[in-house]
């Protein structure tokens, strides 16, 4: 694996993760919390380790497959930056709300109601793409996929419990977390 791979996934990674970090998590107690979604957690960790365990050291991708890497790891970073930017003190660990919640609908909001996902799908395509065999990407993408339907669910249902028909306005115009597919 040429060097300029690895340098592409840590840069691509570290930027991915850094809005993270720097951003303040809202820690107070919520109104309401489901915990449920740690089961779909539990799955998109698994379907991240599956990306690192085949012999990836000792191949070399395509230049397309390179550059399909630093583009979905770029997007992967905006979406990441952008949507923490936009929920401010609602970035939370947990699928909750508090009572002064409100229902963010700009940055990429607008379009997708969970772009925290939808980067973490690309920056899961990004290094499947470079690093991992179809044998091992294929079940990544769909344990991946499910994990994330799980906790989309979840924080669905406790949103549309508290924001009611707001909530459900937004939902018939905004995707999931791919852009156009509802």
């Amino acid at each position: 694996m040429p060097v300029y791979i690895y340098v592409i996934l840590a840069v691509g990674w570290f930027l991915w993760f850094l809005p993270f970090p720097l951003k303040r998590w809202n820690r107070t107690k919520p109104q309401a919390r489901d915990n449920r979604s740690r089961w779909g957690l539990l799955l998109q960790t698994i379907a991240y380790i599956l990306l690192w365990q085949g012999h990836f050291w000792t191949t070399s991708p395509a230049l397309w497959r390179t550059i399909a890497c630093a583009v979905l790891l770029a997007i992967a970073a905006l979406l990441s930056w952008t949507a923490t930017n936009a929920l401010g003190r609602h970035l939370r660990f947990d699928a909750a709300v508090t009572a002064d919640h409100e229902l963010i609908r700009t940055g990429p909001y607008a379009i997708i109601r969970h772009p925290i996902y939808a980067s973490m799908l690309a920056i899961l395509l990004g290094t499947g793409v470079v690093l991992t065999p179809r044998i091992l990407f294929i079940p990544a993408i769909i344990l991946f996929l499910i994990g994330t339907e799980i906790r989309v669910q979840i924080e669905d249902k406790i949103l549309a419990s508290h924001f009611g028909d707001e909530f459900h306005r937004y939902r018939h115009h905004a995707s999931a977390y791919i852009p156009f597919i509802r």
